[in-house]
């Protein structure tokens, strides 16, 4: 990464992250035609609901002919987490038009919310629409394609663990995270790491008391506010 916020480096930027989208996009195309989806709704819920995770909560809900409104509200619940990252990235867009502050909002995904949060360490606490509309155009158009790719497969692949395509999103976000301990300097290395101990304690335990679909939005919240406290009171 560097200190430019052009089209062709937000080209740069996200192209490592494209492979992540391709594994888990193909491997949502597979599961969408083995619950029984055609091609056209498995692309047409990748163009409109546009939810990673959470369209395998609906795919496997569909299939289990569940009440629309239930699917609804969990499909809320799972992707309810953008709604911190869009108010996080907001504050970066307060002099562009509303319609930009839209389109970035709308298509903003978890792996370009840690890619910006990255890009702010090279560019002064900088974004700009046009960097950052780019890297979302690349995540989107990724995730169609490879959607519909799998779409396809989905009668060739039975079982994507099998190659190892579940893993792929969760290895992305492995090499985000490196990324960012190592490029991040705002923030105490040490304080970084306490963090990392801190989630992984309050995802184990919250898995037992808090339904998957909420653990996310929770934990979030309260990392946020143990990080806050030991910023302040230690680092």
């Amino acid at each position: 990464m560097d200190d430019q916020l052009d089209i062709r480096t937000a080209v740069k930027d996200t192209l490592p992250t494209v492979f992540g989208y391709i594994g888990i996009g193909i491997a949502f195309g597979v599961v969408g035609k083995a619950s029984g989806l055609s091609t056209f709704i498995v692309i047409l819920t990748s163009l409109i609901t546009y939810a990673g995770s959470a369209q395998f909560v609906l795919v496997g809900m569909l299939a289990s002919h569940s009440p629309m409104l239930t699917i609804i509200f969990s499909v809320f619940l799972v992707n309810s987490r953008m709604i911190l990252m869009s108010t996080t990235v907001a504050r970066y867009f307060k002099k562009d038009s509303l319609l930009k502050n839209i389109l970035v909002g709308t298509l903003l995904t978890d792996e370009t919310f840690a890619l910006s949060m990255s890009k702010l360490n090279y560019t002064n606490g900088k974004l700009n629409f046009e960097w950052f509309n780019t890297s979302n155009l690349i995540a989107y158009i990724t995730w169609a394609l490879s959607s519909f790719i799998g779409a396809l497969l989905g009668n060739l692949i039975t079982d994507p663990e099998k190659f190892g395509l579940d893993f792929a999103l969760v290895a992305m976000f492995i090499g985000l995270l490196y990324l960012q301990l190592i490029s991040d300097k705002s923030i105490k290395f040490n304080l970084q790491l306490i963090m990392i101990g801190i989630t992984l304690v309050l995802i184990y335990f919250g898995l037992v008391f808090i339904p998957s679909n909420m653990l996310i939005l929770v934990v979030t919240i309260i990392a946020c506010a143990i990080g806050v406290i030991l910023k302040h009171a230690f680092f």
